[in-house]
């Protein structure tokens, strides 16, 4: 019974509409009416600018840390214990699931990727510093946040099963799992990316214009 308490909590916690609130109280908008519609991180940088989507972001990634964070609410269950993992496990799930589907927002939330890597955070924090790593370094080259969300989800499995061989045979499945979902739920934005059309976020803009600045002096010379 305790556990299905914690699931449910972890639900309701996933369910904060960090985008919906944000874009309706400092800019009186519903997020979900602009961009991709979604009420994501992603579409929080694009619509919202990156100063309030890097904040819609970390409070989205903080509710994947808590809700794993519920299983030490339970005395009985050993840290680090393979039913501790999979109670984690199924809290942060809970979460991601809130996230998608909302109950203080109508059912409409994001595609839970900022929130299942707090989740990943909160359970592996060092192979979630090196999917991060992978997320940023993408967003670097190409300022596509679904890219760098995609290629960090594909590059977790892999830290998972290859580089760290984390012996928990379920979150070995869940790893390859949470690839699956990603890939599966960005079918519209790798679609964009095919058609080069897909929106890229307003950052490093100052690395742009020295980049078309030093193309159009070379075309002068």
């Amino acid at each position: 019974m305790n556990e299905l308490l914690l699931i449910v909590l972890a639900y309701l916690i996933g369910s904060i509409p960090t985008a919906v609130w944000v874009s309706n109280y400092f800019f009186d908008i519903d997020i979900r009416d602009y961009g991709s519609g979604n009420a994501g991180a992603t579409n929080s940088f694009r619509v919202l600018g990156p100063k309030w989507g890097s904040f819609v972001m970390l409070v989205d990634m903080l509710k994947g840390v808590a809700a794993v964070k519920l299983a030490l609410l339970i005395p009985y269950y050993i840290q680090f214990d393979t039913q501790f993992i999979n109670l984690q496990i199924g809290l942060g799930l809970s979460a991601v699931v809130g996230h998608i589907f909302p109950i203080w927002a109508d059912f409409r939330g994001g595609k839970g990727i900022a929130t299942l890597f707090g989740m990943v955070l909160g359970i592996q924090p060092i192979v979630a510093i090196c999917c991060v790593g992978v997320f940023l370094l993408v967003l670097y080259l190409t300022r596509f946040v679904s890219l760098s969300s995609m290629l960090a989800s594909i590059a977790f499995p892999v830290f998972i099963l290859v580089i760290f061989n984390e012996p928990e045979h379920l979150y070995r499945v869940f790893a390859i799992a949470v690839a699956l979902l990603v890939l599966l739920t960005h079918q519209k934005n790798i679609s964009r990316l095919l058609k080069g059309n897909e929106n890229k976020v307003p950052i490093l803009k100052h690395r742009d214009r020295r980049r078309q600045r030093r193309r159009g002096s070379s075309h002068v010379d």
